[in-house]
């Protein structure tokens, strides 16, 4: 109910930014319906171990959501992607596969982001050689068993990561910074070194980007402490060996001069793409043409889809953010979305 009138309100997206959408608009007495193609909520969240600067893990970020989920009045319609949006009579129809789902004074879209494919990059190996692994999978891995990381029984020798997978390079079509692969390859490394001391941990990097609250004193701790070591060089090219150890050739840009170095496992930093679940909205070209990702009206001070008034977007569908951005940007298109039904 606002100012004595019902407004219904969807957001599509369960991850961190639509979670927070939701939860700030039934707060703020409006009508919620909220959408995710998967069975649960959470999004990427479900699959990762910890998170940073200060290395709480998702599931406690989980668990808080869905707590608060559960405690105010929200219309959950897990499982149905959401994938067209029409608009009639300043009513918007919601379409999954071109069935109508439901109708709304207002759409918060949150579909979230991908992650770059590896495979793309054929001289790291992705998809052919088993210790080549993503970011995304090590996640997986720290959570779930990482005992899987040791060989035979063994804990491994080394271990070395690769910035910069599908993102500022121009030779995969993009040149965007994805701004949070150098805080995860720092964490990841951490926790690669907490639960194998002995192993040693390189990151290749073209520069470390820390630039969040807490970032820079990871990074700092990831070297002090931790002995892990940065090369700023970049990686031409991964092979295995017969014993399934992985060949590296890379080049250290601040020495000048060649290397060559072999480890147990070789992990991409992959980058982050726009959702290939991107809802398409009447005929409107909504994405930047160069990036992908959806585009506001205006960059600086609002959350609304360009050109399609009482449709807004929140988190990483619009770009790369860390989880408290995404958050944030969940609750601040709720706002915008009730003033919005409150002046129309």
């Amino acid at each position: 109910m606002l100012d004595g009138r019902e407004y219904r309100i969807t957001v599509i997206g369960a991850g961190p930014a639509g979670a927070a959408a939701a939860i700030s608009a039934a707060a703020m007495s409006m009508e919620v319906d909220w959408y995710d193609k998967e069975n649960r909520p959470g999004g990427k969240l479900n699959d990762y171990h910890q998170l940073f600067p200060d290395r709480a893990t998702a599931d406690q970020i989980l668990a808080d959501f869905d707590g608060r989920t559960d405690a105010i009045e929200i219309k959950k319609h897990f499982g149905t992607a959401v994938n067209r949006i029409e608009t009639d009579n300043r009513q918007l129809i919601l379409l999954s596969d071109n069935k109508i789902v439901g109708s709304a004074d207002a759409v918060i879209v949150a579909t979230g982001f991908d992650f770059f494919d590896a495979r793309l990059k054929e001289e790291f190996g992705y998809g052919i050689y088993d210790h080549v692994i993503t970011s995304p999978d090590l996640e997986k891995i720290l959570k779930t068993n990482p005992e899987d990381l040791r060989k035979e029984g063994a804990d491994p020798v080394s271990i070395a990561f690769v910035h910069c997978v599908g993102s500022r390079d121009q030779q995969a079509g993009i040149n965007y910074c994805s701004r949070l692969c150098c805080i995860t390859g720092i964490r990841q490394a951490i926790g690669i070194k907490e639960l194998f001391p002995s192993c040693k941990v390189v990151n290749f990097y073209i520069d470390i980007r820390a630039f969040g609250s807490g970032y820079e004193e990871l990074y700092r701790e990831a070297q002090e402490k931790y002995k892990i070591q940065f090369i700023r060089g970049r990686v031409s090219e991964a092979s295995e060996n017969q014993q399934h150890r992985i060949l590296l050739k890379a080049e250290d840009t601040l020495m000048a001069r060649p290397l060559k170095l072999t480890v147990d496992w070789l992990v991409l930093l992959v980058g982050m793409v726009p959702s290939c679940t991107q809802v398409q909205i009447d005929n409107h070209q909504c994405t930047d043409q160069e990036t992908g990702f959806y585009q506001p009206v205006n960059v600086f001070t609002g959350s609304r889809i360009a050109g399609l008034p009482g449709i807004f977007m929140a988190g990483a569908c619009g770009g790369p953010m860390s989880i408290p951005e995404a958050i944030a940007s969940g609750r601040s298109a709720a706002m915008e979305a009730w003033q919005y039904l409150k002046d129309r």
